[in-house]
């Protein structure tokens, strides 16, 4: 199917370039969309008025830039090119463009590639893309924020129970609900049992919800080789950002860009690979 397996995968590519693009936009006004919100109804509750605010979502306003408030041109937003051409700052008040923007563009147009290079142009493809690009910015957005949002978290879970009842990821659906079910229960249980012994909250229930998510796309055998490559991971950036004196106040680290990294890499090199990754 298609033209040819190097040409499906650049043209994914490049769809995962621009996809890219519009992730960065996603992962910076999604949190400040739910705040606004929380802000509203919160405002509501209390009998107050609800000032009307420009509107704000994730297509309007148009891009700007965060220093001078300068809107970008078509020919400013092209991924990665964009950013080399403009060597990396504002056109018009040079203030410098984080790399990480060209850097999340670069990620999910290789993953976008992979996938089509892995199971050619075909709607498995087009399912873990989607896939890939939902953990990527939920990782950032937990990284950034400390929040996972449900606006993602659960239509990801759902998509992966569609995919494998549609025959798209060579999963039974049994799995795949058994999967979901057990990766709920399997963190709910760990943070209830962390607060009860220490009366703290060891992490929030939206990594509830990406692990059942996780545990939907690659059903319920996949869950320890994923969670253990999360622990590993975690614990290493941990170790590093604490001798580096990179901990937040508080020295708390969102576990949810883990459990996506893992998940990432249980897409491109299998459940079992992590396994074998960790000696096991």
């Amino acid at each position: 199917m298609g033209l040819s397996p190097v040409l499906d995968a650049s043209l994914f590519g490049v769809l995962g370039l621009l996809i890219g693009s519009f992730l960065n936009v996603v992962i910076y006004r999604l949190p400040v969309i739910m705040e606004a919100q929380w802000k509203a109804e919160c405002a509501e509750l209390a009998g107050q008025d609800v000032s009307t605010a420009p509107p704000f979502n994730l297509l309007v306003p148009r891009s700007r830039c965060q220093k001078c408030a300068h809107q970008l041109s078509w020919f400013e937003n092209i991924p990665i090119f964009s950013y080399l051409v403009l060597r990396g700052q504002c056109r018009h008040c040079h203030a410098p463009v984080s790399p990480r923007y060209p850097m999340i563009e670069l990620a999910t147009g290789a993953l976008f590639f992979f996938c089509a290079w892995h199971w050619g142009a075909t709607p498995t493809a087009l399912a873990w893309s989607g896939f890939a690009a939902a953990l990527l910015t939920l990782g950032m957005i937990d990284w950034d924020t400390t929040l996972l949002p449900d606006n993602i978290t659960l239509p990801l879970l759902w998509a992966g129970l569609i995919v494998a009842a549609l025959g798209w990821t060579q999963l039974h659906l049994t799995d795949s609900l058994w999967g979901a079910v057990g990766g709920y229960m399997s963190l709910w249980l760990v943070y209830w049992g962390f607060k009860l012994a220490t009366g703290k909250e060891g992490m929030g229930f939206g990594d509830f919800k990406l692990f059942a998510a996780l545990g939907a796309w690659f059903g319920w055998q996949a869950l320890v080789p994923i969670i253990l490559m999360a622990s590993v991971i975690g614990a290493i950036i941990g170790i590093a950002m604490k001798f580096s004196s990179g901990l937040r106040e508080g020295g708390y680290i969102p576990f949810g860009p883990f459990l996506a990294g893992a998940g990432l890499t249980a897409m491109v090199a299998g459940p079992q690979a992590i396994l074998r990754a960790v000696g096991l």
